[in-house]
């Protein structure tokens, strides 16, 4: 038998200094030593806690353990029955609520104005083997610190008895305003959705729903006083309305009734709605149903174009009259103390070629049409004050000399915004673009919903800092929280809105409420798997960008050869990848992925990711690898041709209810890149084309949009060589856009080419028109 060698007096110490350090990791819930882990891994929480120590001994929860309320007032009793209904719900666990249990081993929930976390929203939470106690001095602090014995509860997708690990918890927000804002403007969400999504931001400990009611494309909000803003406002006629679909009318809005419902329900969860009502800017709706407030007189379409649209609010005493009538009833629908009045991409053209604005600012001493901004905002602002609510915009409120001291900044043109603001003693809240726009793309893989381009991982999400550097400490105490926003241009569903979202929501929630310095990246990776459980027992549409499965190989090598060396990856470097050859879907007990494989043409691989615990992290991907499958592209796998970076996924139609398919435009230069490709024995292309409507407002950058010359009636696509300005290759005449279907098919040979080619594939249909798009590129060899 061999003696363990004997550790000198210097070994012994610093054996029993990593043994300390291991015990403080564990305790702020970083990933544990392996040479010394003795105690469990910690739960997976999201937010993470502020403090955590996991304690000797366990305690099973299962139906027959009584939730006791401990206090007994209105509020304790919504969170205890809140809690009971969710478990539930997703995990079949059904507890009865007791008024007291005696010494019997229990679940309580007390308001106790001792508790020892003193900060709002904060709480204290112990499992011992005896039972479960949850402290906290406020109603909300006892909300939060449910969500977290929720989430106790549900570590895995099993159901009804669950056994906990004994632990201590102090847990407390690092921020007041937790947000994410939903645009219901762009596309309308019915009051059973949007309830949907504050259920889950309640899940999140995030606290401010930022709920966006009104824009060009549609006014969302009942105000009694003026009827038409919700009989023409809230409605809109689509592009090409009833063909191939489109609906003829789109639109709707919320009942003063439907809003009171909502916003009891996100009090209830500790979830405060700020309303936004757009100004000066994006007005189109309220001016094409009331065109005396706008700047010309005359009454233009509620607009179905996205981006910047040219209609304003005009400045005179009848236009804020009514804007005043309109925010009373707002401020009596939302007890909130914040009122969004928006103020941004207020394009000023009308203003400027308004001669009764000009003779205001002439009157009121103005010498720009941004101070002008200021000096209307700032108006609005005081009439907020004076009843008693704060003012909040977007940065470009900055922009005059008239905003109210306690008006509120949300830095959305990156941080400027915010360091200005907090420069000058405004309170801020970081929402930067494109870092917390949740309508960009997850991923760069070709399934990606409909959404803009470049692409806002779950990681940059998490890797957010929400204070600036430059800030110094009593700066610094100026950002009052974090935001995320969902802009609905290119969401028409709730699925889309979903699929967005989530799961980038967990970073945003962790951004918001945890300690800065506890963050740890792969430890939120670790915790994840268990709320991805979590979300499918509540039919989530959760994203699978960050775990989906990419598969690679060298096209140009397996053509010249047929065979073709494979690798798999995923976007987080996450999870064990496991594979099959035989068409069969991936399981655990699947070929592990380690190093890449080889494999001979014809073949099909498929791949997904697993949680450490079996479970998918997300739906297997396939990929046939033949010839003809490697001659042939989606065109979201077509990059930008050099020159603009511009990037689209657009679905068929704006108010598409499907998420497939989906095509990529640039609006400012219809041209995509083939890449280059073995063209030895190449005899013609094959284009799947997609025409799609130009409702694009680009205000001063329309003058970017690239038109090129054309020889046929309707446009070409043109084929080049090598690059856009190359030999050409092929002209494809585009059909009749009156007399033909949306999607199309083009044809053309090719001349003979030998070696590595990219062809650039270039509209030339006038701008004017309609959009083209491509959905597939098929490359055919001689027959």
């Amino acid at each position: 038998m061999m003696r363990r060698p004997s550790l000198s007096r210097g070994a012994l110490i610093r054996r029993a200094m990593h043994r300390a350090a291991c015990l403080w990791f564990a305790f702020v819930l970083l990933p544990p030593c392996a040479a010394f882990a003795t105690e469990p891994a910690p739960p997976s929480l999201i937010p993470l806690p502020a403090q955590l120590k996991l304690q000797p001994g366990r305690f099973t929860v299962d139906a027959r353990t009584p939730l006791v309320l401990a206090s007994h007032d209105a509020a304790t009793r919504q969170t205890g029955q809140y809690l009971v209904d969710l478990l539930a719900r997703t995990r079949g666990l059904k507890l009865a609520v007791a008024g007291e249990a005696g010494n019997a081993p229990a679940i309580r929930l007390r308001r106790d104005p001792q508790a020892a976390v003193v900060h709002a929203g904060g709480y204290t939470l112990s499992v011992t083997p005896q039972g479960i106690d949850v402290a906290a001095r406020d109603d909300a602090g006892l909300f939060h610190g449910a969500i977290t014995l929720y989430q106790l509860l549900t570590p895995d997708a099993r159901h009804g008895a669950v056994e906990l690990p004994a632990l201590t918890i102090r847990d407390w927000p690092r921020f007041a305003w937790r947000g994410l804002m939903l645009d219901s403007a762009r596309h309308f969400q019915s009051v059973a959705e949007v309830e949907r999504l504050i259920d889950q931001m309640a899940q999140h400990k995030l606290d401010v729903l930022h709920w966006h009611l009104t824009d060009d494309q549609g006014w969302r909000i009942e105000i009694k006083r003026y009827p038409e803003l919700t009989r023409i406002g809230a409605w809109r006629t689509p592009p090409d309305a009833g063909h191939d679909g489109e609906p003829k009318r789109y639109g709707g809005f919320y009942t003063q009734d439907e809003i009171r419902r909502v916003v009891a329900y996100a009090a209830a969860r500790h979830v405060a709605i700020v309303p936004e009502l757009d100004m000066p800017g994006h007005a189109q709706a309220a001016v094409a149903s009331y065109p005396q407030f706008g700047v010309t007189g005359k009454r233009p379409q509620v607009s179905v174009d996205s981006g910047i649209n040219p209609w304003l609010y005009n400045v005179d005493e009848g236009t804020f009259t009514f804007i005043d009538r309109v925010l009373d009833e707002v401020m009596a629908l939302f007890p909130s103390p914040y009122i969004h009045v928006g103020g941004d991409e207020a394009i000023k053209d009308q203003w400027k070629a308004s001669p009764a604005v000009q003779a205001k600012m002439r009157e009121l001493g103005i010498t720009s049409e941004d101070a002008l901004q200021g000096w209307f905002i700032g108006r609005v602002g005081q009439y907020l004050e004076r009843h008693g609510r704060k003012l909040i915009g977007w940065d470009e409120i900055l922009e005059g000399d008239n905003l109210p001291a306690d008006a509120t900044v949300m830095s959305w043109r990156g941080t400027d915004g915010a360091i200005k603001a907090a420069l000058l003693g405004h309170d801020v809240v970081m929402s930067p673009s494109p870092g917390l726009y949740f309508d960009h793309v997850q991923s760069d893989l070709t399934d990606e919903y409909a959404s803009r381009f470049g692409v806002e991982s779950l990681k940059d999400v998490y890797a957010l800092q929400a204070v600036p550097g430059v800030l110094n400490a009593t700066e610094a105490k100026h950002v009052l929280g974090v935001q995320a926003n969902a802009w609905t241009e290119h969401m028409p569903t709730m699925a889309h809105v979903e699929h967005q979202v989530f799961p980038r929501l967990d970073a945003l929630s962790e951004a918001a409420w945890s300690p800065a310095t506890s963050n740890g990246w792969k430890g939120f990776l670790a915790r994840l798997p268990a709320q991805l459980a979590r979300y499918r027992a509540q039919h989530v549409n959760v994203a699978d960008s960050a775990f989906a499965v990419d598969i690679g190989t060298d096209r140009n090598v397996a053509l010249a050869t047929g065979k073709a060396t494979v690798t798999l990856a995923n976007q987080v470097d996450f999870g064990a990848i496991h594979y099959t050859l035989d068409g069969s879907a991936p399981t655990p007990a699947s070929p592990r992925y380690r190093t890449p494989f080889n494999v001979a043409l014809p073949a099909t691989v498929r791949a997904a990711s697993f949680a450490g615990d079996g479970s998918a992290l997300a739906a297997p991907r396939e990929r046939v690898l033949d010839r003809s499958s490697l001659l042939s592209l989606p065109g979201t796998a077509l990059a930008n041709c050099p020159g603009s970076d511009f990037r689209l996924l657009l679905q068929p139609m704006p108010d598409a209810t499907s998420t497939q398919p989906v095509y990529p435009v640039n609006v400012f230069d219809s041209c995509q890149v083939f890449p280059p490709t073995l063209m030895d024995g190449i005899a013609a292309i094959r284009v799947d084309a997609v025409r799609l409507p130009r409702n694009f407002q680009l205000a001063h950058e329309q003058n970017l949009v690239v038109s090129r010359p054309h020889t046929t009636p309707f446009g070409e696509l043109v084929v080049h060589a090598d690059r856009c300005d190359g030999p050409v290759l092929a002209t494809l005449p585009l059909p009749d856009p009156t007399h033909s279907l949306r999607r199309f098919k083009l044809d053309a040979g090719l001349p003979a080419q030998e070696g590595e080619h990219s062809l650039c594939l270039v509209y030339t249909a006038p701008i004017d028109g309609a959009l083209y798009a491509l959905r597939r590129v098929s490359l055919e060899a001689k027959r």
